[in-house]
């Protein structure tokens, strides 16, 4: 695949880029080995200290960091400046709080293991390897460099191909800051490659957020090396409605769920699960929502959401909603390509949707919505796991009872009660089954990449 900066509203290659050689690809990652050798003998305040200072460049420059992201993935320049700086506010967050989550512990009474000290150290394993998407193209890094940099570790992106100006930025973020020369760099290198890198001992562990086929390939070849992976792979995550919920309040948020980055968000409520009582009511006010959203240039004020970042990831939503419109679907709103350059695609929600049709078990990366009427919470919690996927959840519902019963029973990494899935900097991410397995952010995250070390003293 082609490394370069294609602009999706307009659909012209602006740059291109030469991927590195094998020879810069051997001295990047003999770099990235040297500086974790120095990093691991710096102190977390120092770390710190790094990191707020790339924090405060990465805000510093967010308009033009933003104009980045546009170019490269389509999204509205105000949503691209809202990533930039949650981007640096993650970066703080972990820098203020590594240490305390990487403190050593003591798990039991050193007597009762006959010890006279007993402590768990979590120390740093080496170099890790991010193979990260373009829907997020900062978001979804930071929230691996900056734990992984925080815990003494040091990094090397393959970033995906369509987004190499951001990769590049990334890659020199963090020297900038003051971390060593090394410590996290960008390859530009095909997905061919990253396999073979897994077999390079100087690497010791990956992380990928992807697709499953993507993911199964990195876990494979790290399986294979006795390395660690942690994966995030999608999901088809399921808005579920009940009878005592706020449907007006719910139905604004159903819009928001499924077009924001213009539907290309592993999070993205795609599956709605709503109950006959209020269903005729929420569909009414959701269709109209979805019908008020406008797509088109994300540089405009007035556009609700821009493009699909790629020609291709555009062919794929028009091939999941015709197949489900040949068997079927009946179309609310939406479903039609627009005329013009570039790569938009109208908000669209379909009804009527079957088990024959892919988008009942495929996730689709665009603003497709489906419905679902359902008569029983039973019915949201079988409809809701009868899904490969189980990355997270919306539920709305006021009663005790089903939100005892959903946040139990709902087969996901997340479930969200009367509120949107997102990420938070302190808050585990991740998901089951196909959704991949490990968490980012939180303490939890930050420890998926240590050493966790027992020292045990006579």
């Amino acid at each position: 695949m082609t490394i370069a900066t294609v602009d999706p509203t307009t659909g012209k290659l602006r740059k291109e880029f030469t991927p590195h050689t094998p020879a810069e690809v051997e001295a990047r990652v003999e770099a990235a080995d040297t500086a974790f050798r120095a990093l691991a003998s710096t102190t977390f305040t120092e770390r710190a200290e790094w990191l707020h200072r790339a924090a405060d460049l990465l805000e510093a420059e967010a308009d033009e960091v933003a104009e980045l992201i546009t170019t490269e993935m389509g999204k509205t320049v105000a949503s691209a400046r809202t990533e930039a700086l949650k981007s640096a506010t993650g970066m703080r967050f972990f820098a203020d709080n590594a240490e305390r989550y990487l403190s050593a512990e003591r798990p039991v009474e050193p007597a009762s293991v006959g010890a006279s000290e007993l402590t768990v150290r979590f120390d740093p394993i080496g170099v890790v390897l991010a193979v990260m998407p373009w829907n997020y193209p900062l978001w979804q890094t930071i929230r691996f460099a900056a734990p992984a940099l925080l815990a003494g570790n040091t990094g090397l992106l393959k970033h995906a191909s369509n987004v190499p100006q951001c990769a590049l930025y990334l890659g020199e973020l963090f020297e900038r800051g003051g971390f060593p020369t090394g410590a996290f760099q960008t390859l530009l290198i095909e997905a061919a490659d990253v396999t073979r890198l897994l077999d390079d001992r100087r690497i010791r562990a990956a992380t990928l957020t992807g697709s499953v086929a993507a993911g199964a390939a990195v876990a494979e070849a790290a399986g294979r090396n006795i390395k660690k992976t942690v994966l995030e792979l999608g999901g088809t995550d399921a808005f579920i409605v009940l009878p005592s919920a706020d449907v007006t309040r719910a139905a604004e948020a159903a819009v928001t769920a499924r077009v924001q980055n213009s539907g290309q968000s592993c999070i993205a409520a795609k599956r709605y699960y709503i109950h006959t009582d209020v269903y005729d009511e929420f569909t009414a006010r959701f269709v109209e929502g979805m019908a008020a959203t406008t797509t088109g240039d994300p540089r405009d004020e007035a556009t609700t959401f821009g493009p699909l970042a790629t020609e291709r990831g555009r062919r794929d939503v028009e091939s999941l909603v015709a197949d489900a419109i040949s068997n079927g679907a009946t179309v609310l709103t939406g479903g039609k390509t627009p005329p013009g350059p570039g790569y938009c695609y109208p908000a669209t929600v379909l009804a009527d949707i079957t088990p024959e049709m892919r988008l009942y078990r495929e996730e689709c990366f665009g603003p497709v919505a489906c419905l679902h009427r359902i008569d029983s919470v039973d019915d949201a919690i079988r409809l809701a796991n009868d899904s490969d996927f189980g990355l997270s959840s919306s539920v709305w519902t006021t009663d005790r009872n089903e939100i005892d019963r959903l946040t139990r029973e709902i087969d996901a990494g997340g479930v969200f009660v009367n509120g949107l899935t997102a990420s938070f900097p302190g808050v585990p991410f991740g998901g089951v089954k196909d959704s991949g397995y490990g968490r980012e952010l939180s303490a939890l995250g930050i420890r998926e990449f240590v050493n966790i070390k027992t020292v045990w003293t006579a």
